[in-house]
């Protein structure tokens, strides 16, 4: 086991590019750190929304507007100008409570220009990526998506299949380029390696940039901790050494 979860981390390991990272939206959760690439966005795509929508504040103040979902709630913030809110959850089948990724970038009309993903879906990335064709994740030059319930990698063959599979499709166009612990969840100890139970992972299209060597320094300068009352968690070194 330890083998294989070190291949998968090896592949996750965050790469430099001519892009510096930047932080975009609130300094703590719903702040992310994204490629200074955002010139020419048309658009974002951010299923699961928050209160404050931060990340989509700072983005509209660049001049990119977003398409919002999530069924657990009747709106967008009331503060927040959007394309559109979807009372929907994303998956892999179309009905009256969920939409796949590609139903909904399809049915936006969202011209031929590139887009970027903020996903934090409490563990529906991984059925929601998988379902989605190469065409649709291609059209993002940057996706955030929040990684949960990695200590089900550990008890859950299933799990550990979906996983592979999940990360396999993002990383054949994507480059990693910023990881970061949610100090929100706890870490476990997986066959003597540390691991966060719920991580953000930001991604650069492959054709944006090549890589300029692996990132090695955490947590980056531009960092915050998700919550204020618990102590930030750094990812751990062997993540990126």
């Amino acid at each position: 086991m330890k083998r294989r979860l070190l291949n998968v981390v090896q592949a996750l390991r965050p790469v430099k590019t001519k892009f510096p990272l930047i932080r975009v939206g609130g300094k703590n959760d719903g702040g992310y750190l994204v490629p200074d690439d955002l010139s020419g966005v048309v658009a974002c795509f951010s299923p699961g929304v928050d209160v404050t929508a931060s990340f989509e504040k700072d983005l509209l103040s660049r001049g990119i507007w977003s398409h919002l979902a999530d069924a657990s709630v009747d709106s967008a913030p009331d503060d927040l100008k959007v394309l559109s809110f979807e009372k929907k959850f994303l998956g892999v089948v179309n009905d009256d409570e969920y939409m796949t990724l590609e139903y909904w970038v399809r049915n936006k009309d969202a011209g031929t220009g590139d887009l970027i993903l903020q996903m934090d879906i409490e563990g529906a990335e991984y059925q929601t990526i998988i379902a989605t064709p190469m065409d649709i994740l291609r059209r993002f030059r940057v996706i955030v998506v929040e990684v949960h319930n990695v200590e089900a990698w550990f008890n859950n063959p299933i799990a550990w299949e979906t996983m592979q599979d999940f990360f396999c499709k993002m990383l054949a166009d994507f480059h990693v380029v910023h990881l970061h612990p949610n100090n929100n969840c706890p870490f476990i100890d997986a066959d003597g390696f540390l691991m966060p139970t719920v991580f953000e992972m930001t991604l650069l299209r492959k054709d944006r940039a090549i890589p300029e060597g692996f990132c090695d320094t955490f947590p980056h300068p531009l960092d915050q901790p998700n919550v204020l009352d618990k102590p930030d968690r750094p990812l751990p070194e062997g993540w990126y050494k």
